[in-house]
């Protein structure tokens, strides 16, 4: 056997016992891998159960975000004033929406009466949102501006 083709055997070999290790080492399974996984997780603004501190992610960007959501809660906050005329007057209106992401996030939205009324629960659609502010709901059947 030629000198070059023993260096040729043993690159190859080389080779295959890196990439056995590698495998070993980093496979879905491994220790080494979950070892690994406890100090390169990043846990910034979440806890252990996977629950998402939606303000401080939502804030985070700038420009709109754009996610396949389901709505899965309403909430609105309005003082109403009624006159002694009958007059109803309605101040202060704060209209919220909380969609799940097919990730399983909570996202928490602000928006207008219009698009409180509008935007059907258990909807899927395309939210686009802007921070905490409704931008479009997209769906099957409409689109919804704020």
């Amino acid at each position: 056997m030629s000198q070059q083709l023993k260096n040729l055997l043993i690159l190859l070999a080389g080779i295959v016992v890196i990439l056995l290790v590698v495998i070993l080492l980093f496979s879905g399974k491994s220790s080494f891998r979950r070892f690994l996984s406890v100090f390169l997780e990043d846990q910034g603004g979440r806890s252990r159960s996977g629950d998402v501190s939606q303000d401080d992610d939502q804030k985070k960007v700038s420009g709109p975000v754009v996610e396949m959501a389901t709505l899965i809660r309403k909430s609105d906050d309005r003082l109403r004033i009624i006159e002694s005329t009958g007059k109803v007057e309605i101040t202060d209106a704060y209209y919220e929406l909380v969609f799940v992401t097919r990730k399983g996030k909570n996202v928490t939205i602000e928006c207008s009466p219009e698009a409180y009324e509008k935007i059907p629960f258990n909807q899927q659609g395309s939210l686009t949102y802007k921070k905490n502010t409704l931008v479009k709901f997209k769906y099957y059947e409409d689109t919804v501006y704020n």
